[in-house]
């Protein structure tokens, strides 16, 4: 089975951006040939909407086949709000705390991102999967695009 990768904005994003291009679009081509499959959410999806345009464009350039959508769900939004409620991330950073769940409910292989003050931050990393553990799911790896970026 191939590995299942929730990527947040940020990943897509940083296809345009010269800092993060070097992991971003090795990642971005692992997904166009299949090798893994893009988890998508709703909630990246509607951040796509305010995108520059040729970073919507990413997206179209991967195969449906391997593209695999998750709608936004009572379940994951409860969890978010267990993740807030917890001190892992402040009421503000609502929206990242609704990516975490998203990939923990659908229990994605890793989350990708490169918002390292409220994702890819280990003092994060382990609060979140605290509430997970005390919720019953599974721990959620959380890495930026560098660390998986190289898989063949």
């Amino acid at each position: 089975m191939k590995p299942r990768v929730y990527a947040d904005t940020s990943v897509l994003g940083g296809c345009e951006d010269p800092e993060f291009r070097e992991s971003s679009l090795p990642l971005l081509r692992a997904f166009e040939r299949g090798d893994l499959i893009l988890v998508l959410s709703e909630l990246t999806l509607r951040e796509l909407d305010t995108a520059p345009e040729a970073v919507r464009k990413l997206v179209s350039e991967i195969p449906e086949a391997y593209i695999e959508a998750l709608d936004l769900s009572s379940e994951a939004e409860g969890l978010a709000a267990a993740y807030i409620a917890d001190g892992a991330v402040g009421s503000g950073m609502r929206a990242d705390a609704l990516h975490i769940a998203l990939a923990t409910v659908a229990r994605v292989d890793v989350l990708v991102s490169w918002n390292f003050k409220h994702i890819v931050n280990l003092r994060r990393i382990h609060a979140y999967n605290a509430v997970n553990l005390k919720r019953g799911y599974p721990l959620l790896e959380i890495r930026s695009p560098a660390e998986v970026s190289g898989y063949e």
